[in-house]
């Protein structure tokens, strides 16, 4: 097995992957084949699921030659990916006669330098070995949905703004009708509130004469969406009588989706 990622952007936003995922799970279930990465799991308390399909194209070198599924400490492997710098090359191999580890090496691209240029410390190379772990877990079959409403907004603007909204309260209702969107939260600190016009929206439909109101747990959603580097754009979508679902467009048909349950109104 042999994985290797070049492309600067990739490199941020795999790493940016594992930031979102280590705050969800301290185990990660991975599976590969010829075509793809998969990656599945919940949280501890069962609250959300995470699903990731990222295809073989995605990458700059994906040699696979048999099904493999590995579990780690999601911590530890972010601890190791992120200290990738961008002219660095990420491989991460196993070796046949030992499945107990994975190899994870940062070599330096090749560039033209010139005598008397400065190195930093990206022009060595760097070696880890990880532990995989023992980790029993069923993959789930995600049924498709046909949801009530559905949003794309800027990754950049949402996570801002469920940032602020975690310290005004725990729980966040979102309201969504044919004129706006609001996502609204209060606490014993006060109350906030943001109404988003459709205009604002990167894409927007809704049910004709449909209006949703759902609450979710805003510590959950914000673990969910606390960067914006794995795409432009995060998608909603929302029903009254399904989980939740967001999703990041990583590119190459390769995609990050959380699925959340809403909380029961008392």
């Amino acid at each position: 097995m042999k994985i290797q990622i070049s492309d600067k952007k990739k490199k941020e936003m795999f790493v940016s992957l594992f930031q979102i995922l280590k705050n969800c799970s301290s185990i990660i279930n991975t599976t590969f084949n010829s075509e793809s990465l998969h990656i599945q799991g919940m949280d501890k308390s069962r609250v959300c699921l995470f699903d990731v399909k990222i295809n073989s194209t995605w990458f700059n070198s994906f040699e696979i030659t048999k099904n493999i599924n590995l579990s780690f400490d999601s911590s530890v492997f972010y601890s190791i990916v992120s200290t990738k710098s961008d002219s660095q090359d990420l491989i991460i191999t196993m070796e046949d006669d030992n499945e107990d580890i994975i190899h994870i090496t940062f070599i330096p691209q090749e560039k033209e330098s010139k005598k008397g240029d400065f190195k930093g410390h990206d022009c060595f190379k760097k070696f880890f070995k990880m532990p995989l772990t023992e980790y029993d877990y069923d993959e789930m079959a995600i049924p498709t949905v046909e949801y009530d409403a559905e949003f794309s907004i800027s990754s950049k603007q949402i996570t801002e703004m469920f940032s602020q909204l975690t310290n005004f309260g725990n729980d966040i209702i979102i309201k969504c009708s044919e004129e706006d969107i609001s996502l609204t939260t209060n606490g014993i600190s006060g109350e906030m509130r943001v109404d988003i016009p459709i205009d604002d929206l990167s894409g927007y439909s809704i049910v004709e004469d449909e209006e949703i109101k759902l609450t979710y747990s805003l510590s959950y959603i914000n673990k969910m969406c606390i960067t914006n580097k794995l795409s432009n754009d995060i998608e909603f979508a929302l029903s009254n009588d399904c989980p939740m679902k967001i999703t990041y467009d990583l590119g190459d048909n390769s995609l990050l989706q959380f699925y959340m349950a809403p909380k029961m109104n008392e």
